[in-house]
């Protein structure tokens, strides 16, 4: 037996403590998984509603708890996690609404009958959940796949055991039939061997180098469904902004919103040359000076907590100062916050322009500045990047953002809002190596589940006249 534990960022306490799965007990979940599908796959659609219903009323008495979990193993805020609480019990509804639209049926009449659409479950889907959204994220793939008709196997991470436990416990409390939904612990040896049980389906947020992996893993299935939510290096054009005050809101809400750790997260910021960018440079420095950083639990509430564990801020700051020992010129410096875990970091703003930095994703609250000559460059320089999650534009010029979104290649863009900013009724995914073209949110209902075409007549007639060069 492999034990683990989850860890509060902000004080080291221990938050859970337990068993990571052993190798049978995957399988096991997997043989569960397998067997529940047909009579869970056969139940009408209105049982399946009913279920995620149950599963709602649930979250939302038990939603203060969800809460806290949440910020004890993240160190987010408690603002910030009850957000996250509510919004898995909006999912619910969007879901039901997705699966209508995008997965529901159709049949319009024909000659000789009609043509049905119909959409029916892949299977078995593993989910594979994120850190920085641990309830969220992964309810988002799990609660359309229960409609679909798919059965689950949830991994939390590693970081995040409790919160995921307590998902399925509520899951549980919904009355779902056993082998609906499984749960199983651990770290990368428990996600390795979850991969390599017989599964129909892989749903995964995290980063674009684990995405990879997962292509790779499965070449030779192509049957397994990926649906691939990973990282960015995002851009934020800010051109042509009179207010310059309004434009530092916007662009600190983009860069330094839950720590740096969304994937939404601006990490550039594309500046004109010149007084105006400078202007705004000054701008944003001076808020970012104002973040108040601090536990989870602190009154008055903070902004923002620390990063997900010790080890994440050491590498963030190692490979912050890469880029500073290439040439960045630093704006505002990161480093620890005294008083607090080695995994509190301040917010940094360096100036890469003309620097060869790397196109990688730094999951902290670091800001790189680059300054270019024209809009031309601007829209360049953003698209310069091997992801293509999400961008914004900052701007009063309405023309400007027409050349932005018929240009920039992102996913999710804004214009005049933080890059964070997105929709549940809306999909959100992103291309390159941000994903696979398999959105997430309201689009969630297109990877769990597949199309069935029919032709259709109610009752067996002749069709010799439909065939051609037969002899008399």
């Amino acid at each position: 037996m492999t034990a683990f534990a989850s860890i509060d960022p902000a004080t080291g306490d221990t938050v859970w403590e337990g068993p990571a799965s052993t190798g049978n007990e995957v399988a096991q979940a997997a043989v569960r998984a397998r067997a529940a599908f047909p009579g869970w796959a056969d139940r009408p659609r209105q049982d399946r509603i009913d279920a995620v219903k149950r599963y709602q009323a649930v979250l939302k008495a038990r939603a203060p708890e969800i809460a806290e979990a949440i910020s004890r193993e993240t160190g987010k805020p408690l603002w910030e996690t009850r957000t996250e609480a509510t919004a898995m019990q909006g999912k619910v509804d969007i879901s039901i609404r997705a699966y209508d639209e995008r997965t529901g049926e159709r049949t319009s009449d024909t000659g000789f009958g009609r043509a049905t659409l119909r959409h029916r479950p892949h299977g078995v889907a593993a989910v594979l959940g994120p850190f920085n959204f641990p309830g969220h994220l992964p309810n988002g793939h799990i609660v359309p796949a229960l409609l679909a008709g798919d059965t689950v196997i949830f991994k939390p991470s590693e970081e995040t055991p409790l919160t995921g436990q307590l998902m399925v416990e509520c899951l549980k409390e919904a009355d779902l039939p056993d082998g609906v939904v499984n749960l199983v612990q651990g770290g990368r040896d428990v996600g390795a061997a979850l991969l390599d049980q017989e599964i129909d389906a892989l749903m995964f947020t995290g980063s674009g180098a684990a995405g990879a992996h997962f292509k790779r893993h499965f070449a030779d299935n192509p049957h397994v469904i990926l649906a691939l939510e990973l990282g960015g290096n995002n851009p934020l054009v800010v051109w042509d902004a009179a207010d310059a005050g309004a434009a530092a809101g916007i662009i600190l809400q983009s860069a330094f919103i839950t720590t740096g750790q969304r994937c939404s997260c601006a990490r550039r910021l594309i500046l004109p040359e010149g007084s105006q960018g400078d202007a705004i440079v000054e701008a944003i420095a001076a808020l970012a000076d104002r973040i108040v950083f601090a536990p989870w639990d602190s009154d008055p509430e903070p902004y923002g907590g620390p990063l997900i564990s010790n080890r994440a801020a050491s590498a963030a700051l190692h490979a912050l100062q890469q880029r500073i020992d290439a040439g960045a010129r630093v704006i505002r410096k990161s480093g620890p916050i005294e008083g607090l875990s080695p995994a509190f970091v301040q917010p940094s703003i360096i100036d890469t322009t003309g620097v060869d930095v790397p196109d990688d994703e730094i999951f902290a609250p670091f800001l790189q500045v680059r300054h270019v000559p024209d809009f031309d460059a601007a829209l360049r320089e953003a698209n310069a990047t091997k992801y293509g999650l999400s961008a914004g534009l900052v701007s009063d010029d309405p023309a400007n953002w027409q050349r932005f979104i018929d240009r920039i290649r992102a996913g999710v863009v804004n214009f005049n809002r933080p890059t964070t900013g997105a929709a549940g009724d809306m999909p959100f995914g992103g291309l390159g190596q941000s994903g696979n073209h398999r959105p997430s949110a309201y689009y969630a209902a297109d990877y769990c589940a597949y199309p069935v075409a029919s032709f259709e007549a109610d009752s067996v007639k002749n069709i010799e006249s439909e065939i051609k060069g037969l002899k008399a």
